[in-house]
């Protein structure tokens, strides 16, 4: 589907012209054209990208060929640009491509499914009559868009982050707690490869080293930049945090497991008394003298309550009871 935006002196003026105007209205002074594609057919492609604004055909195929890292192609009369928005599905970070074309006095959009950053940079830009000043703003406001995208899912997986190390606290089974840790890494590790190619694409452009970036652009863009890498570092931070908290739940895991150890080899040596005891008048000797004499049973019980409670004591002083 093609939408068109049309801006005269700045504002936005009229709505879905005729793709035949396309032309006329790019040489037309004054005037900012914003070329919506979404999910085009192949017709709309050729219309568009080919016919109407020529662009390079290396171009075209970067544009409507899917791109899993973000990229900037400078073409001199024009910039493309190939960034990513994010969401979190059930399992995994999902992402979606929108490519920009950057002219002098127009911008080209192109996108495989609906986008809302799109959707909230026309209603900004159109329906609230902000100012636009040149494709560069615009370009930036729906970057600046593509970046808001990514707090959603920011916001998940800090909730996801908080569970995990609730459920590390609180001592969850193993079998559970682990197949989550590892899910939550893969999450982060897949936010920080799709954050920093982002933040990298942002810094290019906030260098104004080309033509199609005016100076008073490049503020906006370098703030752009910065919030990525904010983003990056709070991905980087939590994916330590995680680490430090597994790590943590595992100490406790072992420190636990120890003390049932020390506990079980603590009755164990209470018994060594009663076994020796038993042990030694449960051997089949002829003559032991000492079992006819009168005070045998009580010394043999004297001894191993004594053996027992020394035992215990040591025990319990060294706190294994």
């Amino acid at each position: 589907m093609i939408s068109a935006f049309v801006y005269r002196d700045n504002k936005f003026a009229s709505a879905n012209p005729a793709p035949a105007s396309f032309a006329a209205l790019r040489a037309e002074p004054g005037v900012l054209l914003w070329i919506d594609l979404s999910e085009p057919t192949d017709e709309e492609i050729k219309l568009v990208l080919e016919d109407t604004f020529q662009f390079h055909p290396l171009a075209i195929e970067d544009c409507v060929t899917d791109s899993p890292i973000p990229k900037i192609e400078d073409f001199e009369d024009y910039l493309l640009v190939v960034m990513h928005a994010v969401s979190i599905g059930e399992e995994q970070l999902e992402t979606a491509e929108v490519d920009m074309f950057i002219g002098k006095n127009y911008l080209v959009t192109f996108h495989r499914q609906p986008m809302r950053p799109l959707q909230i940079t026309y209603e900004r830009y159109a329906r609230q009559g902000i100012v636009v000043r040149g494709p560069d703003r615009l370009a930036h406001a729906l970057l600046d868009q593509l970046a808001e995208s990514y707090k959603p899912a920011l916001a998940a997986l800090q909730h996801e982050l908080d569970e995990v190390e609730t459920a590390a606290l609180q001592n969850l089974a193993a079998n559970e707690l682990f197949p989550r840790v590892v899910d939550l890494r893969k999450k982060l590790s897949s936010l920080r490869q799709i954050v920093r190619p982002q933040r990298e694409i942002a810094t290019e452009l906030a260098q104004g080293k080309t033509k199609l970036i005016r100076p008073l652009i490049v503020p906006y863009l370098r703030d752009l930049a910065e919030e990525l890498t904010r983003m990056e570092t709070q991905a980087n931070a939590w994916g330590d945090q995680l680490i430090l908290s597994f790590r943590v739940y595992l100490n406790k895991s072992s420190h636990e497991a120890n003390e049932g150890i020390r506990f079980l080899t603590a009755i164990t040596a209470l018994t060594i008394p009663v076994l020796m005891v038993g042990g030694w008048y449960g051997m089949n000797y002829e003559h032991m003298p000492e079992l006819g004499s009168f005070f045998s049973y009580p010394l043999a019980a004297l001894f191993t309550l004594s053996g027992t409670l020394v035992i215990f004591w040591a025990m319990r002083k060294r706190k294994w009871l």
